[in-house]
């Protein structure tokens, strides 16, 4: 029997979902940051900056120097796009989920409960502007927390979105997600969406991380 149930938010949920979807954005951040430590415009500055400090100072010193702030500007820039994300939605939809998800028709968000803690979320809104003909719904706001991963919650999470859009009588479920969270695309594909998309995340700074965005659908096939 399983230990988690899934249901409806409610209010007092608030604080546990919004620090679950926090910690749970933040925890790529190192994924991130090992990503970006092997692009190769990012090896060839860890090689350049030093070897012309070397070339220019004489001094093998000022290059490891050189190396360690590179190193920390590197880290602070795998957190930017992470913590910028976080902080908006804690501003927008997140800020009052009820009022985002729970007043809008054809939309919800869910949490999975266990030992009366808020352990998984996830949400869905209608898609403003789909392909003419498609009624789509967007997949938002899945997360897991890290000690009740493996117990199937995130794809019990999703099936419940799936669900929910036969029952609204949606043509899709669309989502997207970043090419550093690979166990997220692993599960999506798992269920079955299918890869429809990719494009670079605007911004110079995420255009210099080749941070890319996953764009994924769903056809439902009571809905062909």
């Amino acid at each position: 029997m399983a230990s988690y149930y899934i249901r409806k938010f409610q209010e007092t949920d608030h604080k546990q979902a919004v620090d679950l979807f926090s910690r749970g954005l933040e925890e790529h951040i190192p994924a991130t940051f090992r990503h970006l430590l092997l692009l190769p415009r990012t090896l060839l500055l860890l090689l350049g900056v030093p070897l012309a400090l070397v070339l220019v100072s004489g001094s093998c010193l000022l290059a490891v120097v050189g190396i360690i702030l590179l190193l920390l500007l590197l880290r602070l820039l795998a957190r930017q796009p992470w913590k910028e994300y976080v902080a908006k939605c804690l501003h927008t939809d997140m800020a009052d989920i009820t009022k985002s998800y729970l007043r809008v028709h054809g939309s919800c968000f869910w949490v999975a409960e266990s030992a009366g803690q808020v352990v998984g979320t996830v949400a869905a809104l209608p898609v403003k502007d789909p392909p003419l003909g498609r009624k789509q719904l967007e997949l938002f706001r899945l997360s897991v927390s890290s000690q009740h991963r493996g117990q199937g919650i995130a794809k019990a999470l999703v099936r419940t979105v799936l669900q929910f859009a036969r029952d609204q009588g949606y043509n899709d479920v669309v989502l997207e997600t970043t090419i550093m969270q690979q166990g997220a695309m692993t599960l999506y594909e798992a269920v079955g969406f299918q890869r429809t998309g990719e494009y670079l995340y605007p911004g110079i700074i995420k255009w210099f991380m080749d941070f890319s965005i996953i764009h994924f659908t769903y056809p439902l096939p009571s809905a062909q």
